[in-house]
């Protein structure tokens, strides 16, 4: 595939009309529709050429044009900005020409997927961009791990696009009902979530798997070990992605996928593999917790006290559900966690909120103060 196009060829093929049903777009296959073509109007009148990045590295990336692949430079596109950045999903203007070719700008987003680094200064880091399905892959070689998973949909519906979470290796658990429980566990965790058994080795889902991600573009998300990269492979229907084995031990295994890649599926849709996830962290998500959590937060609703914290208040409604049973402790606890540990990163980029914390920090401590001076009254 050519690398470079003349300026002509490429303001035609940015332009490309959707009127003719007959001649559609080179792009439509990777989601160039009406409207990114609309979006990238004013690039193409200065001769720049539309393209989808397929994968980026280093401060390079590969974009998928009309006329062929393109590597690009992302050096104008600030990269020192980690939200920035250019990354797999993104609509991009290329030079049509150049060496080096670089990218000017990219469209805004529709949706992205973004958590937090593990390095210190709590940066988000961005891991794919413009994409319609989440899929959360879990393994079931192992235990199942719900707070991870609830912590993985916080982000996925915080993106703005709609998750999934697929079971990968389904043929370890031969027992139909023993399925059918931990499909139901895991349906406890994800609300409104659609919840899929696949088996790579057996084709189990695939094809139910499949019909879900044609229509649109998908990102591949999950642990390392969790059987991305055989269930990348199993939809491409070919082995394009590498597999390491898996010890069986600890059902662990090491990174098969070292960079994020968009791939066009064969039924349909595009596909972002990703690397296995070390870390999950939260990155100002707290619609996405809500989400996730939404029968405590429509419990919450009916308490007396409407800054009720679910700890020991009078009228608690979300106390009362733990103690006749209709929600599990763990889902409180999990609740609970991840809003702290949000709260906590958005505080560290916002002033005025970290003030707000800090005031109600002192106001607790003053009620816990009387309190305290309260009951010492009481036993005098």
């Amino acid at each position: 595939m050519s690398s470079s196009t003349s300026s002509s060829s490429s303001s035609s093929s940015s332009s490309f009309a959707f009127s003719s049903p007959s001649a559609p777009h080179p792009l439509a296959p990777y989601g160039w529709d009406a409207a990114w073509e609309a979006e990238f109007a004013p690039y193409a009148a200065q001769g720049l050429l539309a393209g989808r990045v397929v994968r980026a590295d280093r401060g390079q990336c590969d974009v998928v044009t009309a006329d062929g692949l393109v590597r690009a430079d992302t050096a104008f596109v600030t990269p020192h900005d980690p939200l920035r950045v250019v990354c797999a999903g993104d609509w991009a203007a290329v030079d049509p020409d150049g060496t080096p070719q670089y990218v000017r700008a990219y469209l805004p987003r529709r949706t992205a997927f973004v958590r937090s680094t593990s390095s210190k200064r709590s940066e988000g880091q961005i891991l794919a961009a413009n994409v319609d399905h989440v899929v959360i892959a879990v393994s079931l070689a192992g235990e199942l791990d719900l707070n991870r998973i609830e912590r993985f949909l916080a982000l996925a519906w915080e993106s703005g696009a709609q998750p999934l979470v697929v079971l990968t290796k389904a043929d370890l658990v031969p027992d139909p009902v023993g399925l059918s429980y931990l499909v139901q566990d895991v349906e406890t965790a994800a609300p409104g979530v659609q919840v899929l058994p696949v088996s790579s080795a057996t084709g189990e889902g695939v094809d139910v798997l499949a019909a879900v991600v044609a229509g649109g573009t998908s990102v591949l998300l999950g642990v390392s070990g969790a059987g991305k990269s055989t269930l990348a492979n199993a939809l491409l229907g070919e082995d394009a992605m590498a597999v390491q084995a898996i010890r069986d031990v600890d059902g662990k295994g090491r990174h098969t996928t070292t960079t994020r890649n968009l791939l066009l599926l064969p039924g349909g849709g595009v596909l972002i593999d990703t690397p296995g996830l070390r870390g999950v962290g939260m990155w100002d998500a707290g619609t996405g917790v809500g989400h996730v959590f939404s029968e405590i937060e429509k419990l919450a609703e009916e308490c007396r006290f409407h800054d009720c914290a679910h700890q020991a208040e009078p009228g608690c409604a979300v106390l009362a559900a733990i103690e006749d049973g209709t929600l599990p402790e763990r889902r409180l606890d999990s609740y609970r966690k991840l809003l702290r540990e949000n709260q906590y990163i958005v505080a560290k980029t916002d002033a005025r909120l970290r003030a707000e914390i800090r005031k109600d920090w002192k106001r607790k401590g003053a009620q816990g103060r009387a309190a305290m001076e309260a009951k010492r009254g009481r036993v005098s």
